[in-house]
């Protein structure tokens, strides 16, 4: 099984370069989506970005701190329902491609919050 910091390394990791990636490639990536604006992309970026250092920030520290990867794990629980509810809400107004592409980040962001679960069963 994978360690627990092993899997916030890479949840970190692909959350800080998605974040990146939306930021600087905005306007290809709405375009990828059928959307013009790109303020919502930018927007997620930033998060993603902070949101990926926090969690390399909490990946390195000795010991790991569970309880804050109980909240790490909590935001990403929140990613997966926020991901259904913006495929349910969008399907109309974006691309397949881009309904395709928040259903796969949400399958990742879910095996991230699984394995961080399972990670935490080491601590009391």
């Amino acid at each position: 099984m994978i360690s627990l910091k092993t899997t916030l390394l890479i949840n970190g990791v692909s959350s800080a370069a998605t974040g990146l990636l939306l930021i600087l490639l905005a306007s290809p990536i709405a375009t990828l989506f059928g959307v013009a604006a790109t303020d919502p992309f930018i927007g997620v970026g930033l998060f993603l970005l902070v949101f990926g250092v926090f969690v390399l920030i909490t990946s390195l520290k000795t010991p790991i701190n569970p309880r804050v990867v109980r909240l790490i794990c909590t935001l990403d629980m929140l990613w997966v329902v926020a991901s259904i509810i913006a495929v349910v809400w969008l399907a109309a107004t974006i691309s397949l491609f881009g309904l395709i592409a928040i259903v796969a980040v949400a399958v990742w962001v879910a095996a991230m919050a699984y394995l961080q679960t399972k990670g935490l069963s080491a601590f009391p």
